[in-house]
């Protein structure tokens, strides 16, 4: 009699807690993971890699180390679409992969609103190339202003001021020193602005105030509004009623996220690129589906709104994932998922960070050493110890 499948889709955070906790369990089925990449991104790092303060390498390491190949096939490929009715998963260089049993645990993209000109001219942070392009761009400008002294190259804004946005704005901060010695830039003429209404709406306001202000002594500027349009070396917004405009070299945006254009190419019920699962994980209507993370919507009891979209949802998610997908290889009762928030922080570049941890408000150091403690557990469980120590944060002095 043949083996049930179970095919996940993603190697991220969920995707490969997942897989990791399945490989525990020892499930009578085959498995199947199916990434477009060879390797695992701490995501929760891409800011640190746009801004240069780190190398690519540093935050990734090979889904090989937690593949466990005798009970596990890796397929480097991307996902196009799942045909829920034949059960199949669409590649786009191989032939279609078929399942028994499907966890969805594709990442984010970057969501425009509509905003015209964000595809064409706004750079965003959202996977490994798109951060080294940030890098690699935020350098050449300040190359070339050293040839034609057009100042707009040496203004960085930044559209949104959420987790995303903050932590790269913090790290940016800590690099400019640096560009400016190696570029011999007039650091007078060196800009970063940041547009939003609200900075950091998470967090309670004498905490996003601290964040703010520990950003404006490095210079950051704070400008009230939205983004409206986006054209080159040129970044409109609205104040208000007023129009106002930014000549700026480069332009982040970090404006929002969406789930995974595959969920909408495949045809599910959603709301930018996120599905509102039942209780258990699964989709309404296809019990052999699940989805987890950045696709997927739980609804937040106490607020009537999803939860954010976070790497330690993520995670939690995972694990009811594996004992749900080996529930229904073995036809038993699944378990519904139950979110316990162990808290947020987010780092300000250096050794600051701002954060809500265990219900208690953290600001500077205290915040910074619980960041450094969070990635490194993920890395633990995902990676594993030996991964920690290759590629964890140890950097604790302040």
């Amino acid at each position: 009699m043949r083996k049930k499948r179970i095919v996940i889709l993603g190697a991220g955070y969920g995707g490969l807690r997942t897989l990791k906790k399945l490989q525990e369990s020892h499930p009578n089925a085959d498995i199947v993971i199916i990434n477009k990449n060879d390797y695992h991104c701490e995501t929760t790092s891409l800011h640190e890699v746009a801004a240069g303060t780190t190398n690519a390498e540093k935050i990734c390491y090979p889904i090989s180390c937690v593949i466990d190949k005798k009970q596990t096939v890796f397929v480097q490929d991307t996902v196009l679409r799942v045909d829920r009715e034949e059960k199949k998963v669409i590649l786009k260089q191989r032939g279609p992969v078929a399942y028994d049993f499907l966890l969805i645990s594709l990442g984010f993209e970057s969501e425009t609103f509509g905003i015209q000109g964000i595809e064409d001219y706004a750079l965003a942070i959202s996977d490994i190339p798109s951060v080294q392009r940030i890098r690699h761009h935020i350098e050449t400008q300040f190359a070339r202003w050293a040839e034609d002294h057009k100042d707009e190259r040496l203004t960085i804004v930044v559209g949104g001021a959420g987790f995303t946005s903050l932590e790269f704005l913090g790290e940016v901060t800590e690099r400019l020193p640096e560009l400016i010695r190696r570029y011999d830039v007039n650091g007078s003429k060196v800009r970063v602005v940041c547009i939003e209404s609200t900075v950091l709406p998470m967090f309670d306001r004498k905490l996003a105030g601290y964040g703010t202000s520990r950003l404006r002594a490095r210079g950051v500027e704070f400008v009230p509004g939205r983004v409206n349009r986006v054209l080159p070396n040129h970044v409109y917004y609205k104040s208000g009623e007023e129009l106002h405009v930014i000549h700026a070299g480069t332009f982040v945006w970090g404006g929002g996220v969406r789930g995974s254009s595959v969920i909408a190419a495949s045809g599910f019920e959603q709301q930018r690129g996120r599905v509102q699962v039942n209780g258990d994980l699964t989709v309404p209507g296809y019990p052999d589906i699940l989805i987890i993370g950045d696709c997927s919507a739980i609804i937040d009891p106490g607020c009537g709104r999803p939860y954010p979209t976070t790497a330690q949802i993520a995670m939690q998610q995972a694990d009811y994932a594996a004992y749900n997908l080996k529930a229904l290889v073995d036809g038993r009762d699944l378990k519904a998922f139950v979110y316990k928030s162990k808290g947020t922080v987010c780092s300000l570049g250096g050794n600051d960070a701002v954060g809500q941890v265990m219900g208690r408000n953290l600001r500077g150091y205290p915040a910074f050493f619980m960041k450094k403690v969070i990635e490194n557990r993920s890395l633990v469980k995902i990676g594993g110890v030996e991964t920690m120590l290759r590629k964890g944060r140890f950097g604790f002095s302040k």
